[in-house]
């Protein structure tokens, strides 16, 4: 009896195995793989090439809705302490949160115009955005 059950096993297990290596076959590496991750250069590849969200004003900003989307241009001009500074262009300032994964390893200076694409976050009695992504404009 335990040998007809174990061959039982073993005769399922022949029957799964093979099947299963059919479907998890390697990508062949002329196939572009799914995930945009490029393991030759290292990092992710491709992505949109495109218009992105128009660039707005400060004064703009601070009558758009909480979780925006925006893009401002102008210049860093304090750090205000952790992660927040402050930001200003032509029409105000706002108070902008750049985590430090953030920077990029760019050095930036109150002489420097940067565009800043992020979240603007509205509270009660503050406004701010959350920066995604810094680009420094030369």
């Amino acid at each position: 009896m335990k040998k007809g059950i174990l061959l039982a096993i073993c005769g399922m297990l022949c029957l799964a195995v093979p099947a299963v290596a059919a479907v998890q076959q390697p990508v062949a590496a002329t196939q572009q793989q799914s995930s945009g991750f490029s393991p030759v250069a290292g990092a992710y590849a491709g992505g949109f090439s495109g218009p992105g969200p128009a660039v707005v004003s400060v004064k703009e900003a601070l009558n758009m809705w909480d979780d925006s989307f925006i893009m401002l241009r102008g210049n860093i001009v304090q750090h205000l302490g952790d992660d927040r500074y402050l930001f200003k262009d032509a029409t105000g300032t706002i108070r902008v949160e750049i985590d430090h994964d953030q920077w990029f390893g760019q050095n930036v200076t109150p002489t420097d115009t940067v565009e800043l694409a992020g979240e603007l976050d509205k509270e009660w009695n503050s406004v701010e955005v959350e920066v995604k992504r810094i680009n420094v404009i030369k």
